[in-house]
C-alpha cells in the first residue's frame, strides 16, 4: 500500500490552483489526484476515478514526494 504525507495547506492552494487553472490535461489530472488523495480517497478509488494503474498512482505520489510542486507544473508530458 502507498501513503502520500499531509499536504500542507499553502501547497494544497496551490495544487487547487494548478488544477483549475493549467493548460495541461495531465498536469490537472495528477493535481486533481493529489487533492483527493489529500481528502481521504483511497487508491482503489483513486485508480477508478482516472481510469489509471496502481503504478501510475504510485508514480504521481512519488514524483510528489520527492519533488512536490514543482515536479506538478515541470512534468507535462509524464505521466
Amino acid at each position: 500500500m502507498i501513503f502520500i504525507r499531509e499536504i500542507n495547506p499553502l501547497s494544497l492552494k496551490l495544487l487547487e490552483r494548478i488544477y483549475h487553472q493549467s493548460r495541461h490535461n495531465q498536469v490537472r489530472q495528477r493535481a486533481h489526484c493529489l487533492i483527493l488523495a489529500a481528502s481521504g480517497k483511497k487508491i482503489g478509488e483513486l485508480i477508478k476515478i482516472f481510469k489509471v494503474s496502481y503504478k501510475t498512482i504510485y508514480n504521481w505520489f512519488d514524483r510528489w514526494e520527492s519533488e512536490g510542486i514543482v515536479a506538478e507544473m515541470l512534468n507535462v508530458n509524464k505521466s
